[in-house]
């Protein structure tokens, strides 16, 4: 199965997002997909221009809902630092990793 999924509201120009709702409208998206998906089906590719900023960014904020949803904690480090361990230019800028954390505050106030 093969569903694909396209964020438009970045500019190239700047480090993130121009609006956090959005952007965790389409990790939430997702992931409502990968879970109507049957066992086996529906695998998730994710990229971007670099493979690293934008890409990490949209998988820490992933992991950092999961970890919301699964265990009631937020740690934005620790997503991060998974993330980094295998591929170091995981959310690249400052201003990356403060959004994930903008994120997760949006997701927080929002549940």
């Amino acid at each position: 199965m093969v569903q694909q999924f396209q964020y438009l509201g970045w500019a190239s120009h700047r480090e993130v997002p121009g609006s956090k709702r959005s952007f965790l409208k389409l990790i939430l998206q997702v992931e409502k997909w990968q879970e109507e998906c049957e066992e086996g089906e529906g695998r998730t590719i994710i990229h971007c221009l670099n493979g690293g900023g934008r890409s990490g960014m949209f998988c820490a904020i992933g992991i950092v809902v999961e970890m919301v949803k699964r265990q009631n904690v937020v740690d934005v480090f620790h997503a991060v630092k998974t993330l980094r361990n295998s591929k170091p230019n995981m959310v690249e800028a400052p201003e990356q990793y403060r959004f994930c954390y903008d994120v997760a505050l949006e997701y927080l106030e929002s549940s």
